[in-house]
């Protein structure tokens, strides 16, 4: 049949959306924080929503090792291709590559990486084609795993193939990182680059991990000053989170002047997180996506962290209607996961009553010392550094315009009258 288009023109923002089904079927392990399960929360609870009638859905093509290998290493590719629990045994130096407790290896590893991957590979290729206004990609947003080693639950780093692909087309990129951890992986690959600048809001201090992310962490050589990174104690609420992002982002904005953006938007910077100790709520970490999108720059949306379940899925449902443009109704609709969110059934709970398990440490003095010593940094860069691009490299994939139309809220993926050829 011929494809029809699904968009609703009720959106004046032209959004993808990527989700591939098996992503949910991944285990990290019985007592493992991890649960790729949380994105087969999400997207039922935003096709329940009718979001998906405002975007075009597509199911990418899995990242392979030719993918990975613009920026893992060739023996780190290679051990991800082949390690499996089977072999683990065979494998004398696991330490070399981080694998352990916290990143284990797993039945289908290799192919949840692809999987990950292939969507935020495929969301800049489309805004490098200027097909869309935002790609979203919940799947995504794995921003510690290094060149060569896994890390904080992440083996491979879509964010940086995402940008890397940017680059292609965009002389300068923005990475944004709201997660409770500091986004560690993404600035270590530009550190070094004024192509891209990285601005982290984290948690830092004690033992968190990963331990990086001070404010002096600024780059080196022709990235110094385009690190930007925003310490922030236990327990920050919307209120002071939002009187620093916005002032930093804005700030941002003017000396930098990023052509595309990337947001990666961890939800274990929620109140509640199992992992996280901050007090953001489901609207204050919204009001970072919507403050973002203000700009009106070519902008992928990743997900990240995230580890009480349902409050992840709550949250990235919520901010992609922000993406779209919709209001939603605060209360849930009927869905495949509708336990999950008893007793209140509520996309947005309110929790006013019950206290704090952390205390908001950050004072007005150090949000504003903090701030200013921030933009007192970028003032003192050049205006937005020129980049002479000439030829540029083919796409790392094959695009097709085919969207994946979805025809039953069960199956995200339908197809129109073809499927992807991307051989």
């Amino acid at each position: 049949m011929e494809y029809k288009t699904i968009l609703n023109n009720t959106s004046k923002t032209k959004v993808c959306y990527f989700f591939d089904q098996d992503v949910g079927n991944y285990f990290y392990g019985p007592y493992h924080p991890m649960k790729p399960h949380r994105l087969c929360l999400t997207n039922n609870l935003v096709l329940n929503y009718g979001l998906h009638k405002k975007m075009h859905l597509y199911k990418a093509r899995r990242a392979d090792s030719e993918d990975f290998l613009r920026f893992h290493s060739d023996d780190y590719v290679d051990f991800l291709e082949r390690v499996s629990p089977d072999n683990l045994s065979e494998w004398k130096d696991l330490s070399r590559f981080h694998i352990g407790e916290d990143c284990p290896v797993f039945p289908g590893l290799y192919d949840y990486c692809s999987i990950y991957t292939g969507g935020s590979i495929e969301g800049a290729l489309k805004l490098n084609h200027r097909m869309y206004d935002i790609a979203i990609n919940w799947s995504g947003g794995l921003h510690h795993a290094r060149k060569d080693e896994a890390s904080g639950f992440c083996y491979v780093n879509d964010i940086v193939l995402g940008i890397l692909e940017l680059l292609k087309f965009h002389p300068r990129v923005l990475y944004i990182d709201i997660d409770v951890h500091h986004g560690d992986g993404v600035q270590e690959a530009f550190y070094l680059t004024d192509r891209v600048m990285t601005v982290s809001f984290h948690k830092f201090g004690g033992d968190f991990f990963p331990g990086t992310g001070d404010i002096d962490e600024i780059g080196m050589h022709a990235g110094k000053q385009y690190s930007v990174n925003v310490p922030l104690h236990d327990g920050i609420d919307d209120r002071s989170y939002l009187s620093i992002f916005k002032p930093v982002i804005q700030g941002v904005m003017d000396y930098y002047r990023p052509s595309a953006i990337v947001l990666q938007c961890g939800a274990d910077s929620l109140r509640f997180d199992r992992l996280g100790c901050f007090n953001l709520t489901i609207n204050g970490h919204a009001e970072c996506v919507r403050f973002v999108k203000s700009f009106n720059v070519p902008t992928m949306v990743l997900g990240g962290g995230g580890y009480t379940v349902r409050n992840v899925a709550r949250c990235w449902t919520y901010e992609t209607s922000v993406c779209v443009d919709t209001e939603v109704n605060n209360e849930l609709p009927y869905n495949d996961y509708i336990q999950f969110y008893s007793p209140d059934f509520q996309l947005i709970p309110d929790y006013s009553h019950i206290p704090y398990k952390f205390e908001n440490a950050n004072t007005k003095s150090y949000l504003d010392n903090l701030k200013i010593k921030i933009l007192e940094n970028l003032r003192v860069l050049q205006w937005a550094p020129s980049v002479q691009i000439q030829d540029v490299p083919p796409d790392i994939m094959a695009i097709d315009s085919q969207e994946y139309q979805e025809d039953s809220k069960e199956n995200i993926d339908k197809r129109g009258k073809k499927h992807n050829d991307f051989s």
